[in-house]
This record gives structure tokens, C-alpha cells and sequence, in this order.
């Protein structure tokens, strides 16, 4: 079973402390035996030189170079000092018998004789070990030998040691570890418990987390990781929440996608199944066929902007989109889109307002993309303008850009989404039956096709008033010429200009007075050659106006 993050953390903090405390331990254990051995030394050391001073002062010279110890008056000393230290003191002579001792600590019963390799040691100035005393003993006693002399540097007679087990010392060292034991579980309990606490805290929001997006996984995406805390799991928990809410976005774009394209594709193929199923069978008279022919040909071109739609946006995602750019004049493109959707434009008895001033504007791009945002706007324009309203166009050279305005009344974009227009799929006349079939991809390639260009789109509405797109492409530093597009741009106003499309120009002359703008909105200037065309104006990435 895969441990938890919890169980790891907790384990590997306890076992750095359980090891800290063990080395701390051993470390304490070492200091008290070493400080042990040198108070013990210091203190048998001590108290032998004590009783080897006294012992010179009761030695009697039977004879030259012979000594008796008087042993009745030195036993209360050897036994006074044996009792207070806890420790055997005895006397040998250079021989190694054991004139005279007290054996407090081991109980023995006055041993006849001492080894006399201890003895010799002893005698020639100081013995110091640790073992039985050549088997005096029957554990290994810690034991300090001295030297005793007639008198001060005088002639040694004898030797002097006092022995203490290492029951005391071991009783001492055990006192001790008791004790440290006793703090180090202590401690390890209350380390135990706090950091438990504490690593808990710590990954509760990693499982919440984890829980999250298991739910994310299986399609909810409702669910959100609550923010504890301002650290880096709060940072992680705001941005986990914020995965999620764009998540759960794409995921209804995706949906709502699915279902316009099934809807865009569904309507057509019914309607051209329908119209020639009624051909063939001859339900609609051969003097109505070409009428429905028409429809049937309007659906196949609609059909096909879908198609052609959705391989602009797989083009646009895997990159694979690459620009052709030529010098043409983008005046034309703008009359010739004007033209192509003529017959929704005298329906809704629109006015276009702009082309009486109309004339040839270089720009350097795309030719066929560029066209397509000049359709998208302009399709949108249609759609969107109120009957009897206005849509107006303007195009405008700078120094260092090429500028497109086209401008409609009607209802506008509201303040909620104008920020959102040109993102994928979003689609803000969502209510308007008009726009039942947009599939909000249109202003999201015209964003990126002029992003691709390395221009811009700007939109600026009043809601119930107009809605006015404005976008620009930079110029080259060396643009090329081409001789005939200011004749295709003159004969395609001039087209415009027809009786049958006066209607939609007002008056219509060159030198007469222009329609005036959407009610609500203030006369617009040329666009300027700064950046920032218009103040207030809003520039966003996203979607198609009303699609």
C-alpha cells in the first residue's frame, strides 16, 4: 500500500527526531561515564594520598630500613574515609600484604595479599586501571594506587589504594538515562502530536485538491478548492480554482459549440434534402425549382463558410497557419463585401454611409484573410443594424498603418460583454432570433488573423445606439505598387452609386451633405495614426459580435 503524503511526513520527522534524541543520548551518556571517571579519580586520587600522609606519620623504625604501622590508630581514619567516599582502602607493604584496609564497598573480609605487579606500580609512583586486582575482586572495580613513604620524598615502605565498583557509576549513569528517557518521550509526544497537527493541516488542501480533480475528471467542474491560507498551498488552491473556472468556460464553449455546429449543419442538409427530395418528386412546380435551387445553392455557401470556419480554427490552434501577404487595396475589398451581401442590405433598407468619399487605400497582407475579416465585420454590421438604420465605413492611410472603421446602429454590445467579444465560441446575442445560427468564431479569427499580421482590433459600442470596430495593419518599410486597383475601387462605388442602390447612400454625391451618424453617437473624425485611436475605445481578445 502506497504510503499518503501525510504518513511520510509524519514518519521521516519523527524518525530525524527519534535519531537527534538517540545521538544526543549517546553523546550525554559519554560525557557522564568520562566525568564520572575523572571525579572518581580525582576523588580516589585524593583520599589514598590522604591516608598515605597519615599512614607516614604512625610508621615506627623497628630497624634500619624496617617499619611497623601502627594499626590500631589508623584503622578509625581508613574506616572514616572508606565510609564517606563509598569506596575499599587498604594498605600493602612492598611485599603486597595487606597490612591494613577498610572494604566498604565490596564487602570482602580482610584479604591477606595484593598482586605485586600493582604493588611495584603503585609503589613507583602512581597505578590507575580498571579490572579484578588479580582476582581480588569479582567484578572490574576502578582502582587508584599511590605510594606510601616515611615521610615526604622520603623512602617508600609501602602502598596505599582505594578501589570503588562501577555499581556506583552505572547507578549514576542509569539515574540519568531515566531521566533523559523520561524528557525525550515526553518530548517525542508532544513533537508527535504538534507536528502531526501541522502536517495534516499541511496536506488537507492537496487531498481536497486531489478530491477536486478527480471530480474535474469526471465532468464536474462546479467543485472548487477552498483558499486557507496566502502561502504557496493558497497561491496553489487560487490557481487550482482558477484551472477549474476556465476549465468549466471551455467546457460549456465546447458544448454550446457542439450544439451550433450540429444546428449549422443540421438546418442546411434538412433544407437542401427537403427542396430537391421536392424536385425529384416533382412537389415543386419546374416554374418554382429555380427559386428553391437558389435556396438550395445559399445553404450549400453557408454550409461551406462553416466548414471553411472550423479549418481556419484547427489552422489557427496547430499553428499551421501562414500568411501570403501582397499590397492590394483594401477600399475595393470593403465595396466588394458591401456588394456581396446587397440583397440583405436593400431588404433591411439599410444606409451606407461613407463611400461617397470613398478611394483607393494600399495595405500589405493577406489578401484572402483580410478579406475575411473585412466579411466577418461587415456580415456582422448587416445582421446587427436596425431596419432603416445606418452602416457606415471608413478607410484610412498613415504613415505607419493601414486603419479599417465600420460603424452600424441598432442595439449595440452591452457594457457585460463587450470585454469578451472577440474570445472562441462566445456568442453575446445568445436571445436575438437573428443570430440563432452564429457559431462565435468570426470576430475570434478576425482577432487573430490581424494578431497574425502583427495589427489590432479595437471595438467601442452604446448599448441601443452603435457599435463601431476599427482595426489596423502595419505598413511594411518598402510596400510595393499596384497600377490597377484604384479603377476596380472606383467602378465598384460607382456600382454602388446604381438608382436601384441610392437608397442606401441618402443623397448620395460626393460633394453632398452626408447622413448623419447613429443617433447617440458623435461624429467620428478620421482615425489617427497613433496607437491609441480613440480614447476610451476598448480593445479585447475574443469573439464574434452577436455570433
Amino acid at each position: 500500500m502506497q504510503k499518503s503524503i501525510f504518513r511520510r511526513y509524519l514518519s521521516i520527522t519523527m524518525a530525524i527526531i527519534l535519531l537527534s534524541f538517540t545521538v544526543l543520548g549517546g553523546m550525554m551518556m559519554t560525557f557522564f561515564g568520562r566525568f564520572w571517571v575523572e571525579e572518581k579519580k580525582e576523588l580516589l586520587s585524593q583520599n589514598a594520598n590522604s591516608i598515605a600522609e597519615i599512614a607516614s606519620r604512625f610508621l615506627t623504625e623497628k630497624s634500619p630500613g624496617k617499619f611497623e604501622l601502627q594499626a590500631d590508630t589508623l584503622t578509625g581514619f581508613i574506616a572514616s574515609f572508606s565510609t564517606s567516599i563509598g569506596a575499599d582502602i587498604f594498605i600493602t607493604d612492598l611485599d603486597g600484604r595487606v597490612l591494613l584496609g577498610n572494604f566498604a564497598d565490596s564487602k570482602l573480609e580482610s584479604p591477606k595479599e595484593a598482586p605485586a605487579f600493582y604493588v611495584d606500580q603503585a609503589a613507583a609512583g602512581m597505578y590507575e586501571g580498571r579490572g579484578d586486582f588479580g582476582g581480588l575482586y569479582r567484578e572490574k572495580y576502578y582502582i587508584i594506587g599511590v605510594p606510601m613513604s616515611v615521610q615526604e620524598g622520603g623512602l617508600c615502605v609501602g602502598a596505599v589504594f582505594a578501589a570503588t565498583s562501577p555499581g556506583a557509576m552505572n547507578a549514576t549513569l542509569m539515574g540519568a538515562l531515566k531521566m533523559f528517557l523520561a524528557a525525550a518521550l515526553v518530548t517525542l509526544v508532544v513533537t508527535f502530536c504538534v507536528v502531526g497537527f501541522f502536517a495534516y493541516r499541511l496536506v488537507k488542501p492537496l487531498r481536497l485538491m486531489s478530491l477536486a480533480a478527480r471530480c474535474l475528471g469526471s465532468g464536474d467542474f462546479l467543485v472548487r478548492v477552498p483558499v486557507q491560507s496566502a502561502d504557496e498551498l493558497g497561491q496553489l488552491a487560487a490557481s487550482f480554482n482558477h484551472m477549474a473556472d476556465s476549465l468549466s468556460n471551455s467546457e460549456g464553449m465546447r458544448r454550446s459549440f457542439i450544439a451550433n455546429v450540429s444546428h449549422e449543419l443540421k438546418t442546411p442538409m434538412t433544407t437542401i434534402a427537403g427542396f430537391i427530395d421536392g424536385i425529384l418528386d416533382g412537389t415543386i412546380p419546374q416554374g418554382e425549382q429555380e427559386k428553391y435551387l437558389r435556396i438550395v445553392s445559399d445553404e450549400v455557401k453557408r454550409l461551406s463558410r462553416l466548414v471553411k470556419s472550423m479549418l481556419d480554427l484547427s489552422r489557427i490552434d496547430s499553428g499551421e497557419m501562414k500568411l501570403h501577404p501582397t499590397d492590394f487595396d483594401i477600399t475595393h475589398t470593403v465595396v466588394t463585401t458591401l456588394l456581396t451581401f446587397e440583397q440583405r442590405i436593400d431588404e433591411r433598407q439599410i444606409e451606407i454611409q461613407g463611400l461617397e468619399e470613398a478611394s483607393p487605400v494600399q495595405i500589405y497582407g493577406d489578401k484572402d484573410l483580410l478579406h475575411q475579416v473585412v466579411y466577418n465585420l461587415v456580415e456582422n454590421a448587416v445582421k446587427f443594424t436596425n431596419p432603416g438604420g445606418t452602416i457606415r465605413v471608413l478607410t484610412a492611410d498613415s504613415v505607419d498603418r493601414t486603419t479599417v472603421v465600420i460603424e452600424n446602429s441598432g442595439q449595440g454590445i452591452s457594457a457585460d460583454d463587450l470585454p469578451m467579444v472577440f474570445e472562441r465560441f462566445y456568442k453575446a446575442d445568445k436571445s436575438r432570433s437573428r443570430d440563432k445560427n452564429g457559431m462565435g468564431l468570426g470576430l475570434y479569427l478576425v482577432k487573430t488573423i490581424l494578431n497574425l499580421h502583427g495589427g489590432n482590433i479595437q471595438v467601442k459600442s452604446v448599448q441601443g445606439q452603435f457599435c463601431r470596430f476599427e482595426f489596423w495593419v502595419p505598413k511594411p518599410q518598402e510596400t510595393p505598387r499596384i497600377k490597377d486597383s484604384q479603377p476596380k475601387t472606383k467602378e465598384s462605388v460607382l456600382r454602388l452609386k446604381e438608382p436601384r442602390f441610392r437608397s442606401k447612400l441618402g443623397k448620395g454625391g460626393r460633394g453632398e451633405k452626408r447622413a448623419s451618424p447613429p443617433q447617440g453617437a458623435k461624429e467620428k473624425d478620421e482615425p489617427k495614426a497613433s496607437e491609441d485611436q480613440e480614447t476610451g475605445s476598448t480593445e479585447r481578445e475574443g469573439k464574434e459580435q452577436g455570433k
